[in-house]
């Protein structure tokens, strides 16, 4: 069999991976839902779902600083990692022993692709195909209830995902794409994540702060922080893992979405 990853790189697989290492937390909740739980041996610290291979797979570090010794002690036929979430380099070191697919989900549309490859990569596509038609149909239903809300007028956000310093969601992220099937336009024109500076951000015409509970785990004191320079929006603490895990719980997040939105 032979795939290519979200990057580009191809690879020819003589028989369906068995021993799979994910450095992805999004992507491990991902292959616990295709049924995977003997075929991955290796996931980071931060791969709490499901909550069961949090405390029985080997963790091998964290997304940003995986130990690649104990990586390779596995004997993975494959590792499954993120161009975003986890470095270049310790991906270049770890394909001179193994297969490294890599995603790179900006979008819904590329999330849904990626799952779609998991699935045929891993001998599980069917499943794989069913999650992505359940995801696909709730985004379907949140975009009816969208259009009916907002008709003509959209709130303008900003989401927060960092402080000291202050980092928000850009454009070209799959946080933005998420914002916008919301129906909330992105105030943050600057792409990928760049810091907010009280003093110098233009914060004319926000109505809405999102304060995400990660990576930053925000909480009711940054709200009163941040109403000083937004005097007149809403300021909200949100589940971060609805607005930036690109796997199976995709199948959710519009749900949570429509219930956020009805309170605002």
């Amino acid at each position: 069999m032979t795939t290519t990853d979200q990057t580009g790189h191809t690879y020819d697989f003589t028989s369906i991976p068995k021993r799979i290492v994910s450095l992805v937390p999004s992507q491990t909740e991902l292959l616990a839902d295709l049924g995977l739980e003997h075929e991955v041996v290796g996931i980071t610290r931060f791969c709490v779902h499901p909550a069961a291979w949090h405390s029985s797979k080997t963790r091998i570090g964290g997304t940003k600083d995986p130990r690649i010794d104990q990586i390779l002690a596995l004997q993975p036929d494959l590792v499954i990692a993120n161009k975003e979430e986890n470095n270049e380099a310790d991906v270049i070191q770890l394909r001179k022993s193994c297969p490294v697919w890599v995603s790179d989900v900006n979008y819904l549309d590329s999330a849904l692709e990626m799952i779609h490859d998991l699935g045929e990569l891993t001998g599980t596509k069917a499943r794989a195909e069913s999650i992505v038609d359940e995801i696909r149909k709730s985004f379907e239903e949140l975009a009816l209830h969208v259009s009916t809300l907002y008709p003509t007028t959209h709130h303008k956000a900003i989401y927060f995902i960092w402080k000291d310093p202050w980092m928000v969601a850009g454009r070209d992220t799959f946080i933005a794409d998420m914002l916008r099937r919301c129906g909330w336009i992105n105030a943050e024109p600057k792409a990928r994540y760049p810091e907010w500076h009280p003093t110098t951000s233009d914060t004319q015409g926000i109505d809405l702060v999102l304060l995400s509970s990660e990576p930053y785990p925000f909480q009711n004191k940054h709200i009163e922080e941040l109403r000083f320079h937004f005097p007149n929006a809403k300021i909200q603490l949100v589940d971060g893992e609805f607005f930036s895990w690109y796997g199976s719980r995709l199948r959710n997040a519009p749900a949570y979405f429509r219930k956020l939105i009805d309170s605002i």
